[in-house]
């Protein structure tokens, strides 16, 4: 067996649910859970319909790389959004879902031979990140979010010893949980960081396309653009069909950037057994290829939060993100002595909303013992405004039935 396994931590649901094993929802309430961010709007017709007419390519072996009119549907979305001008035959490919991609850059890049291999992760992060270093055999150094920057990663945070050895940064904008968008300065500021110490920036993505306003979050590609930076070297950027087009059991997404990278990757990926459906890459074209369903769903999410945020703002330390469904909120002292864990095992037993704790999404930081997800709470919008409103109504009343 391999022993890197055993480094493994349970998924924070799995530790979740141990937690509130002893707790008994609220029997006389619907249940509604804003604990797991799985998109829940309906999957688009034209997806659908994509599928449903080219289940013929079952019968063929998919090719690692994708086929052609994938990876330019890809590159065409690419220029839209970005006015990036990518080779779609060296610098796109498609993959699994961003989930599947994210893990697999770990064991392409990381030379676990040389001594130290670290990769540095935002804290809290996407779980994926950790797993993904621990069995490349690297260890990991925590950037840990940064409450007066909306709870962006603090590179800054790093010392120069740690980035020496540092072989992947896992950078995740919009975050997960806190929704915060990195700015043009703090690219460059990784990008000068990559240029010394030779490490690859592997940009998680995939809640690009979920944001409020009329201005689209900065991308890792477009960043390094504007630096001049059109070979996008060391640079790796990753996105998903899943949020953008609520569909995450498509399991489709793509990579872009470093075409020496791109090359490296295609390699293990081959090896992996990592190709794509033909009947997926079908519908994955009709989805890059359409925004009218990408706007309305993100108008959803936007209705979502002018309707929950002013039901949550008196009780709880929250505020809207930059970009992403999730509303990353502060457990006040008064509720639960501030505990992210008890606050919500409270909430499931006496209001029967399930919602994330913050602890669980992070790690207990070895340079200073704090775990910067403590007293948070993680709220996944991601059900019809009507529950999400309700679930919403239930926690302000929990709050205010408690003794201040």
């Amino acid at each position: 067996m391999n022993p890197r396994l055993a480094l493994l931590q349970p998924y924070p649901f799995e530790r979740l649910r141990a937690l509130q094993a002893d707790v008994t929802p609220n029997p006389a309430l619907s249940a509604i859970s804003l604990g797991l961010g799985e998109p829940r709007h309906p999957a688009p017709t034209l997806v659908l319909e994509a599928l449903k007419n080219n289940l013929a390519g079952l019968s063929n072996y998919p090719a690692t790389a994708g086929s052609p009119a994938l990876r330019a549907a890809i590159a065409a979305w690419i220029h839209r959004r970005y006015g990036l001008h990518l080779d779609a035959t060296t610098q796109v490919l498609p993959c699994n879902g961003s989930r599947e991609a994210l893990f697999a850059i770990a064991q392409t890049v990381v030379d676990a031979s040389r001594p130290g291999a670290t990769v540095v992760v935002p804290n809290p992060f996407y779980q994926i990140y950790e797993g993904a270093a621990l069995l490349a055999g690297a260890q990991l150094a925590f950037a840990d979010s940064d409450p007066s920057r909306n709870f962006a990663a603090d590179w800054g945070a790093i010392p120069d010893e740690v980035w020496a050895r540092t072989q992947l940064v896992y950078v995740c904008t919009p975050g997960n949980p806190s929704g915060a968008v990195m700015p043009q300065a703090e690219w460059q500021r990784l990008f000068e960081l990559s240029d010394r110490h030779g490490f690859v920036i592997a940009a998680d993505e995939c809640y690009s396309e979920i944001y409020l306003g009329d201005t689209p979050p900065l991308g890792s590609l477009e960043a390094a653009a504007r630096l001049g930076r059109q070979d996008f070297r060391r640079l790796i950027s990753f996105t998903s069909l899943s949020k953008r087009s609520s569909v995450p059991g498509l399991r489709s997404g793509f990579v872009a950037g470093d075409a020496e990278l791109i090359q490296a990757f295609t390699l293990y990926r081959t090896y992996h057994g990592s190709a794509m459906s033909p009947v997926v890459q079908a519908a994955s074209i009709a989805a890059w290829n359409d925004e009218t369903h990408v706007r309305e769903n993100r108008a959803a999410y936007q209705a979502k939060f002018e309707a929950v945020l002013p039901l949550l703002r008196e009780g709880l330390d929250v505020a809207a993100p930059d970009a992403g469904f999730y509303l990353w909120a502060g457990v006040p002292k008064t509720l639960c002595g501030g505990c992210d864990i008890e606050f919500a095992k409270a909430l499931l037993g006496q209001c029967n909303v399930q919602v994330l704790p913050g602890s669980l999404l992070a790690r207990t930081n070895p340079t200073n013992g704090r775990n910067p997800g403590q007293g948070r709470v993680r709220m996944a919008l991601v059900a019809e405004v009507e529950a999400c409103v309700q679930a919403a109504q239930r926690i302000r009343t929990f709050i205010e039935s408690q003794p201040s």
